[in-house]
């Protein structure tokens, strides 16, 4: 959106006798009405806040798996998800924020998980968690941006499809209830380039410096359950406080929407939009410890479909208030952990999700 420069001082005619109009009064000169300055601009140009519900069928978490009766392992968990998200446009840029919380079923337990006097230990499949407490997590995103043109005053960072060039800045967090005890911290900065599709759509792409500094892992740490605190060697083969932290990597995120406005007008209720972000390797899967070597990491929806609900049953007045959507989820070396060499995954595919999944979004 284009920086507006707007001009505050009113300018104010009035109407009044002088000493040339004589004995002319006011009240028989012609009304002038006085020009009103223009109104300023909100700080916001746009607020935009959503609540949604989701299912997914088939989530996952690294290592996590049972064992069932015939010998096949279950590497998948269904997931609930509750989510907020905040979009607001100002005059520089625009602010991202959504947090959400997702509960596993039963396949991903809570820690501690006791069943029959036997404490799951994930990894083993030793005890199917079938009465233990479901693992609850807790995951932010926010993303800032600054547009170019608008910090400049130019138009220069628009030609053709290109909207505008920013500058991006954002971080991630989560938290876990399981065994693992993850808490992961992780910043990003780079620049967003904003192009325009048809049908009032667009295209974003984000070359990004990403940054995860902290990310707890309880089998890392000195003296846990699994390792006897006599073989605890700090920063050899164990962590004090089983905090790991990465080297900086690089990340490319990309995200898209755009209305079917090619449908019949009697249709024009459907949209599609996706994202994909690919993040680089950092370091070993419990860096500064030496081991096994993180990989690429490629998490994306790529394509979510939504059927603007409220619109097609209430009017054009009150378009996206309501979206029923379906997705497809596909996410390779969660966490960066390598599919093809890491322990925690081998022989159990949990560091591989891909799922369909749906939700329903209400604007508010």
């Amino acid at each position: 959106m284009s920086f507006r420069k707007f001009i505050t001082t009113a300018f104010v005619l009035g109407a009044g006798a002088t000493a040339a109009l004589g004995q002319a009064g006011a009240a028989d000169l012609p009304a002038k009405i006085a020009k009103k300055a223009p109104a300023e601009l909100p700080f916001f140009l746009l607020v935009d806040n959503r609540v949604t519900f989701s299912w997914m069928p088939k989530g996952t978490d690294p290592g996590v798996f049972s064992v069932r009766p015939d010998g096949s392992i279950k590497g998948t968990t269904a997931q609930q998800g509750y989510s907020f998200t905040h979009f607001d446009i100002w005059q520089y840029g625009t602010n991202f924020f959504t947090i959400s919380l997702f509960k596993s079923d039963h396949n991903d337990p809570a820690n501690p998980c006791t069943n029959a006097g036997v404490i799951f230990n994930p990894g083993t499949g030793v005890a199917t968690p079938a009465t233990c407490e479901a693992a609850t997590e807790i995951y932010g995103v926010f993303r800032s941006t600054l547009g170019w043109n608008q910090i400049f005053n130019t138009n220069a960072f628009t030609m053709g499809p290109l909207r505008n060039i920013s500058f991006e800045v954002g971080m991630d967090a989560n938290s876990q209830n399981t065994y693992v005890s993850p808490a992961k911290r992780s910043v990003v900065a780079g620049v967003q380039f904003e192009f325009d599709l048809p049908y009032k759509g667009y295209f974003n792409a984000a070359p990004l410096l990403y940054y995860e500094f902290y990310n707890r892992n309880a089998f890392t740490q000195c003296g846990a359950g699994w390792q006897l605190p006599a073989a605890a060697v700090p920063g050899v083969n164990c962590l004090a406080d089983g905090n790991r932290s990465f080297n900086p990597t690089w990340a490319l995120e990309l995200n898209y929407y755009m209305d079917l406005g090619f449908l019949p007008p009697n249709m024009q209720f459907w949209s599609i939009s996706g994202r994909a972000g690919w993040y680089g390797e950092k370091g070993n899967e419990n860096n500064p410890l030496p081991g096994t070597k993180t990989a690429i990491e490629f998490n994306s929806e790529p394509i979510r479909l939504t059927f603007d609900a409220s619109k097609a049953f209430m009017g054009d007045k009150y378009s996206h208030f309501v979206d029923v959507w379906v997705a497809y989820h596909y996410w390779q070396n969660k966490f960066g952990l390598d599919r093809k060499v890491s322990a925690v995954c081998r022989g159990n595919s949990t560091c591989t999700e891909e799922t369909l999944y749906a939700g329903v979004t209400v604007k508010f």
